[in-house]
């Protein structure tokens, strides 16, 4: 099961914004075709934080850059070569 993409700064200040013109949760969620408990995250989040910024996460980062695991997709994807020892 793979990670989903997080909202970007500009979406979740568009929330925001739509909440402080006294729009409900629904309605931002059919708007912006959110769904609803995440419009609902986002918004306790900045009244919590004061900020829609990403904040840092716990944990070890990852030890293969992004680069580095497109590298090795890509090679795994070359056909093999069989070699010949003479």
């Amino acid at each position: 099961m793979g990670h989903s993409q997080e909202f970007s700064e500009f979406k979740r200040g568009t929330v925001i914004c739509h909440h402080l013109c006294n729009k409900s949760i629904r309605k931002i969620s059919l708007l912006l075709n959110i769904p609803q408990p995440t419009v609902s995250g986002i918004i306790t989040k900045w009244k919590q934080l004061g900020t829609t910024a990403t904040q840092p996460r716990s944990g070890r980062p990852r030890k293969m850059t992004e680069r580095g695991s497109a590298e090795a997709h890509s090679a795994q994807e070359l056909p093999n070569v069989c070699r010949v020892n003479s």
